[in-house]
């Protein structure tokens, strides 16, 4: 297939090296990587598998390639492309065809290699571990911080202080707070006894990992499912979420549809009596990308295989009162889930 590629992850998939002024080409068995002269030394020596041309117009660049190759089709994703881009390679070379395929590189990336899962995996130990310091903060120093600080203390927790990337801004958010899934951190101060929301991860050799923890914050407090609010309505939610958790990852298995696993959990919810609370889908793939293919959603017909991986985290949201959600990342092993 002949295709090109703009986004910065499909760069770095297929030839292990991106950065952000640059274009991949791949015509069949040739490969080449289009980039400005602030970057060739360093992609010459990192790219794999492709020529590195040095360009001032890297759309001209390409459109050199494709007309001396004499292509007739190529592929592109168009959400990696302006129009104006698309319609610059179109109106000089109007004997090629370019084919829109959304999500091609997705796609392309939707089976992990065993060395990506290692990867992710490794990325996920390294969450895992951002969680642990940051539950030791919380401990020792806590107590009447706002939001905002959180939030600083959690990213400082999950990088290393610097050593790591993050795959996104931390979601820290308290009480009512946390009914909003995508919280901004604000002016809260945390109080004992109050609810937390967590939500984050850190990226290992570019891979990113995804966890969401719901704690009742008190002394000695945890990153662990096990948790008690003094709340029955709280208490009842965050049964059931953990209820749909743990139910869809137990019994999902390969050949179900992202559909059929996001019916697992959201059953569980629905039958609790608060399904109307749970407004987002079950899961979404993690790769390079933080939101990537499959996608574990009411509307998703792929097939689940061997070598995916994907995060499971329902939730339930109550505005103006609380939100909760337990999140997991797993890859498909032998016909069924394992957490990473």
């Amino acid at each position: 297939m002949n295709y090109i590629f703009r986004n910065e992850n499909a760069l770095y998939y297929e030839c292990g090296y991106s950065n952000d002024n640059a274009i991949f080409v791949n015509l069949k068995s040739d490969r080449w990587l289009i980039t400005d002269s602030r970057y060739t030394v360093e992609a010459r020596e990192k790219v794999k598998d492709a020529e590195v041309i040095e360009a001032t117009d890297l759309l001209n660049a390409v459109r050199s390639i494709l007309r001396h190759r004499g292509v007739n089709r190529v592929v592109f994703d168009p959400k990696e492309w302006s129009v104006q881009a698309i319609e610059g390679l179109r109106s000089r070379l109007p004997h090629i065809r370019f084919v829109p395929k959304i999500d091609l590189s997705h796609r392309k990336r939707i089976i992990k290699r065993a060395e990506e899962i290692e990867f992710l995996k490794r990325a996920a130990e390294l969450g895992r571990e951002g969680f642990e310091q940051f539950a030791e903060y919380l401990n020792l120093s806590g107590l009447d911080r706002r939001e905002k600080r959180l939030n600083f203390e959690m990213k400082a927790a999950m990088s290393r202080y610097g050593e790591f990337e993050l795959s996104f801004d931390p979601i820290v958010a308290i009480g009512a707070n946390a009914a909003k899934p995508h919280a901004i951190p604000g002016e809260i101060v945390l109080k004992e006894g109050d609810l937390l929301l967590v939500d984050a991860g850190v990226k290992y050799c570019r891979y990113c990992s995804d966890r969401t923890r719901t704690v009742y914050f008190k002394e000695g407090v945890r990153f662990h499912n096990e948790q008690r609010f003094k709340s029955l309505k709280t208490q009842k939610a965050y049964d059931l979420v953990r209820s749909a958790h743990d139910r869809a990852i137990e019994n999902l298995r390969s050949g179900m549809t992202g559909a059929q696993v996001d019916r697992l959990a959201r059953e569980v919810i629905e039958k609790g009596g608060m399904g109307e609370f749970f407004v987002h889908s079950t899961g979404h793939g993690v790769g390079l990308d933080i939101h990537e293919m499959p996608y574990i959603s009411a509307r998703s017909n792929t097939i689940i295989e061997d070598g995916m991986v994907f995060t499971i985290e329902p939730g339930i949201y109550i505005p103006e009162e609380f939100g909760i959600r337990i999140e997991d990342m797993v890859v498909i092993s032998n016909g069924r889930a394992e957490i990473l």
